[in-house]
């Protein structure tokens, strides 16, 4: 009996292991094929500590889209935008906006944000400062802009996210204007996104907004 037990032991243990097949988790290939998490898997298992800490769980957009200005007889416009242009694999990202009714409204400015927490994170924080100008049949504003941003990422992807900002053109000037913006994106493709944004331009000679529907590219 242990002579039989013995050669069934050395048998097992002498047959090399079947590496001639990549699938090593016994699923069909159009499962395989249509994730990408599970190709990256099967080459190599990921550093997910370093992948929170460096893989940003939001994008970089660029977009162009339709903007109304309720505020200014609901005039229509254009809004072109830039959001979070990664300075390296860092915190630091840079954005830019220009948003006009082709006439009697024109806003636009460029940012830097430094993101806070991991980039990983499904939620960050960020200071905020750049410079931006503003035009209305009111007043004229221009100067430094500073202020905060929250992200809410719902997918590593970038395929949706929410995001609140407040921040202040010339802040403690008589002339000071707050501008509050909250934008939601959602991805219709792995690289078309359509997003909304809803903003509120406050000064002491009067209050403005402006909706936005724009059609985002995430490269």
């Amino acid at each position: 009996m242990l002579t039989v037990l013995s050669t069934m032991t050395e048998s097992v243990y002498s047959q090399p292991p079947d590496t001639s097949s990549d699938n090593s988790l016994d699923l069909p290939p159009d499962i395989i094929n249509n994730s990408p998490v599970l190709q990256r898997w099967m080459k190599e298992v990921p550093d997910v500590l370093d992948d929170i800490n460096n893989d940003p769980s939001f994008r970089t957009r660029v977009g162009i889209g339709y903007a109304e200005f309720p505020s200014t007889e609901h005039d229509g416009g254009l809004n072109i935008s830039v959001d979070d242009i990664f300075i390296g694999r860092t915190g630091l990202t840079i954005s830019g906006d220009y948003e006009t009714s082709f006439g009697e409204r024109d806003a636009g400015g460029v940012n830097l944000q430094y993101y806070l927490l991991p980039l990983g994170y499904y939620v960050n924080v960020a200071p905020v400062v750049g410079y931006r100008a503003i035009s209305t049949n009111n007043y004229s504003e221009d100067g430094v802009n500073i202020g905060g941003k929250v992200i809410f990422p719902l997918s590593r992807s970038g395929a949706a996210d929410i995001s609140v900002s407040q921040t202040f053109v010339s802040p403690g000037d008589d002339d000071e204007v707050g501008i509050t913006n909250l934008s939601f994106g959602y991805a219709i493709t792995k690289q078309i996104r359509l997003a909304t944004e809803i903003e509120k331009q406050n000064s002491r000679v009067k209050k403005d907004s402006q909706f936005s529907l724009i059609l985002e590219w995430m490269p």
